[in-house]
């Protein structure tokens, strides 16, 4: 072929309340976006990962590249939750094609499923704490998971070139936008089920979460308090006035469920502490729709003692302001994270 066209896909981040998509122009350093949107799917339609009505959700994905006029049909898309396995692990120091051939045993010992029920990559970190040996990252995914996905964007008229894991898009979104200097920082992005924590030291993942817990909570927790429908209690949760909804009151239901989600957080950060050396976060940066809830970055912070910042994934994405509302950018930006960590990837990258 004496001219080959340059494929910049789609990013989908297919979560449990809306599906955000993001496209990204150009390379390296020199992005800027193209389309972004988000679309919100009913309650129930999937439920902490797992595709409950694939129909819905092939809809939802079908109105949304209509709406924002999308022509590319590559798109890159990512799983997280209790099917996804990410753990760190010593090996004997081998050449990258050997590993390739033994992973699959090495993984047995580390993965709760059967060992043929899962895809499997890994991720050479470099020399282990014992001579002749490596740290490698090992990155398991139960088959069906994938499938449910994969089939999700071919309905919709799609073909998924590139399958990637939410933990590891943050950290492509962290090192686009970020200084990633010397220390220890934690990616946290609270979605409305799942939770993911990336523990990054110097630079590169360490400690790897995925925990099914989110911003479900406080919708479920303020509609049996006040009687309400979903989306009245989406509405308070947000901060909106609701007729018969006391502000005070809900206020106090909000702070009391960022109290739960933040011990979940703080267990987490205790795991990581007790088995890397007594190392000790330094900074977070806070993604997803949790990131919305006024308290939660401020109790967060408070609880955990390290300066938290809200996550903004385009700081370092060229954004016309002509095209795409700052104020709408700034508010569905923390939404947008695994998304541009997602939209950065290019096919035969790794």
């Amino acid at each position: 072929m004496l001219f080959s066209r340059k494929i910049e896909p789609i990013a989908l981040d297919i979560g449990s309340t809306f599906i955000k998509l993001v496209h990204l122009k150009g390379s390296e350093r020199n992005f800027h976006l193209a389309k972004f949107g988000m679309i919100p799917l009913p309650p129930e339609v999937i439920v902490e990962g797992a595709v409950m009505d694939a129909g819905r959700v092939v809809d939802a994905i079908k109105e949304l590249l209509a709406t924002n006029k999308v022509r590319t049909k590559e798109a890159v898309i990512s799983v997280s939750g209790s099917s996804v396995i990410i753990k760190r692990i010593s090996v004997t120091d081998m050449t990258d094609e050997e590993l390739a051939e033994s992973i699959k045993w090495e993984a047995e010992q580390y993965i709760p499923f059967s060992i043929d029920d899962v895809n499997i990559d890994f991720q050479k970190l470099g020399p282990g704490a014992v001579e002749g040996q490596a740290d490698v990252l090992l990155v398991a995914v139960k088959k069906d998971k994938i499938n449910d996905y994969v089939n999700l964007v071919k309905e919709a008229g799609l073909e998924p070139v590139i399958m990637d894991v939410d933990a590891f898009a943050l950290a492509n979104m962290y090192e686009l936008n970020y200084d990633v200097g010397p220390g220890v920082a934690a990616l946290l992005n609270v979605g409305a089920t799942v939770m993911n924590i990336n523990i990054l030291k110097d630079g590169l993942s360490t400690f790897t979460r995925d925990i099914t817990v989110g911003g479900n909570r406080y919708t479920e927790a303020i509609q049996k308090d006040f009687g309400l429908a979903y989306e009245d209690a989406e509405r308070v949760k947000r901060g909106d006035d609701v007729d018969g909804v006391d502000r005070e009151q809900a206020s106090g239901v909000i702070s009391s469920v960022t109290e739960d989600i933040v011990a979940e957080i703080q267990r987490s950060f205790e795991f990581f502490r007790s088995t890397s050396g007594n190392e000790k976060v330094e900074q977070v940066l806070l993604s997803g729709g949790c990131a919305r809830i006024r308290s939660f970055s401020t109790i967060l912070g408070e609880r955990l003692e390290v300066p938290v910042e809200i996550t903004n994934p385009f700081k370092n994405v060229r954004v016309d302001p002509k095209k795409f509302n700052p104020a709408f950018m700034e508010e569905a930006g923390p939404m947008a994270a695994v998304a541009v960590g997602l939209a950065i990837r290019r096919p035969g990258d790794r």
